[in-house]
């Protein structure tokens, strides 16, 4: 497989993690990627994603009437909690993530960073809480 073009993050950890597909993680919309360097480099430490590209048949999609945007290979889902969650929202807000979904109760906190383009089939620009 290539190198990705991403210092902070290779291929093989943006795939899809279902089991039963062929992804490799290049399926990842690079303009998506470039951003969650920028934010990357400015938060300043590692951040580990806990889900990028998904197929349709993975586990948390195929249970949606409708597929989400990590099918389209436009978010990931960025493990983080209590104050390193904050500054990742804070420093996203200021990148061109036109939707953020906030997951911060449980053992799996995550902060979901995606773009969907405005007008597309997801209501963009959206932030919620799961």
């Amino acid at each position: 497989m290539k190198a990705s073009p991403w210092p902070n993050f290779a291929y093989s950890e943006l795939r899809c993690k279902c089991g039963r597909c062929d992804s490799d993680g290049s399926e990842i919309n690079p303009a998506l990627m470039d951003e969650v360097q920028k934010l990357r480099t400015l938060h300043g430490k590692p951040m580990s994603l806990s889900s990028a590209v998904r197929c349709a048949k993975h586990p948390s999609e195929a249970r949606k009437a409708t597929p989400g945007e990590h099918t389209d290979g436009n978010a990931v889902d960025v493990r983080c909690d209590g104050a390193e969650a904050l500054q990742i929202l804070r420093l996203a807000l200021t990148l061109g993530f036109t939707r953020v979904g906030i997951n911060q109760k449980g053992s799996g906190r995550f902060i979901h960073l995606g773009m969907a383009p405005v007008g597309g089939r997801l209501p963009s620009p959206m932030i919620w809480s799961y």
